[in-house]
């Protein structure tokens, strides 16, 4: 609609990733050096993370249409949630290799006998996985176990790993410790700052024959970065909507005011611009379906954490209880009460994790004497935390024990 008004070549705010508006930011220039390092090293994992619409896919197809032309076999995976024997089958799948029908091992010999191919093709083998971050475990280690294909000491396969900011956090953990010993290059993708903003969305103007038409004035500007927080996909909603309500209003020139009925249209229809910065698209939802907030989260968490040096003080004093019981002769044994009385308990009962066994209060280990136990009977004084953490504990308490 308004590309005629303003005399564009085409839309320069589409949400859709195009290379052809791609901004070389600070950031951005850093992150493709770093792909293009993977590149020449032929080898590895490159993982490349940012928030949403910070421009990763963006960043790739960059760098892939750089290598249009070059002995390269490339194959993107776009997913967030396949299981080990799919992921293989979408790889398969992404080498145009058949895949239906086939169980893993045929679907991981066909894999390497085309890597394999392409080496003596002397072609290098490149595998992109977007949106990585809730691959499940298992998944990743299929793409680890990939890169153990190897020709004459060489790795057969190269891939790039792209995901949001919690992909970062998992590759820390210690259950990717081999992965992080293939990593090449990990490079982290923030928003513009200001001046990048402005930069940005002049240089996509341009990208689409922006004659100067329409005039947007450095208070607007300011505006755009402060409702989109430098978030490139934010900054194309704010900027699409804008030159749509210019056009409407038969505007040339965009100021700070324009740009806030704008944004006042957008939070009223939809409560806020973009993707919301404190909702993690990997967390849990309400009973109404809705994300809960990352500082909704801070009772549960508090929660859990009290809840699990509960359980582990029950354990420890579980643990000693049981070793007492089986010092003690055959039969049923009895242990003093706190109160002096006897409990009759049998040396093969498997007691469950939530039953407190009186014990003696002269021994060394007690339910009653650990620290943590008694630290956690005290109430919890904020009610967040103490509601979060009683809806915590009924599944803990409902699993009966094996």
């Amino acid at each position: 609609m308004y590309e005629k008004f303003y005399k564009f070549s085409s839309r320069p705010f589409q949400l859709t990733p195009d290379a052809r508006f791609f901004y070389p930011s600070q950031g951005h220039r850093k992150a493709l050096a770093f792909l293009r390092y993977g590149v020449q090293q032929g080898e590895g994992f490159v993982v490349i993370t940012g928030g949403v619409g910070t421009g990763k896919t963006t960043l790739v197809q960059t760098l892939l249409d750089e290598l249009q032309g070059q002995r390269i076999a490339t194959a993107s995976v776009v997913t967030t949630q396949l299981e080990d024997d799919e992921m293989i089958r979408s790889v398969a799948a992404g080498f145009g290799l058949p895949f239906e029908h086939l169980d893993k091992v045929s679907l991981l010999k066909n894999l390497e006998t085309f890597f394999r191919e392409c080496v003596r093709q002397r072609r290098r083998v490149l595998l992109v996985v977007d949106e990585a971050q809730n691959l499940p475990v298992r998944s990743i280690e299929e793409l680890r176990m990939l890169s153990n294909f190897q020709f004459q000491g060489k790795p057969l396969v190269q891939t790039f790993l792209l995901g949001q900011d919690q992909l970062r956090t998992r590759i820390a953990s210690l259950e990717f410790e081999q992965l992080r010993q293939r990593i090449t290059a990990v490079h982290h993708l923030g928003p513009l700052n200001v001046n990048e903003t402005k930069e940005y969305i002049e240089h996509r103007l341009r990208c689409a024959a922006w004659q100067g038409d329409p005039n947007i004035t450095n208070a607007a500007f300011l505006a755009i970065h402060e409702a989109s927080q430098g978030v490139p996909r934010r900054i194309n909603n704010v900027c699409d909507r804008m030159l749509l309500f210019g056009f409407l209003e038969g505007l040339h020139k965009i100021e700070e005011q324009a740009v806030t009925s704008v944004v006042q249209e957008m939070q009223d229809e939809f409560g806020e611009i973009g993707e919301r910065t404190d909702v993690d698209p990997a967390a849990p939802f309400d009973r109404n379906g809705t994300a809960l907030a990352t500082t909704d989260l801070a009772p549960l968490t508090a929660a859990v954490q009290e809840l699990t040096v509960m359980l582990r003080g029950e354990m420890q004093a579980l643990r000693g209880v049981l070793l007492r019981l089986t010092g003690q002769a055959a039969g049923d044994e009895r242990l003093a009460g706190v109160d002096g009385a006897a409990a009759v308990v049998p040396v093969n009962t498997v007691v469950p994790v939530n039953t407190v066994v009186p014990v003696n209060t002269n021994e060394d280990l007690s339910v009653f004497d650990d620290p943590a136990a008694a630290a956690l009977r005290t109430p919890c004084a904020d009610p967040a935390t103490a509601a979060a953490r009683a809806e915590l504990e009924t599944p803990f308490r409902a699993v009966a024990p094996d």
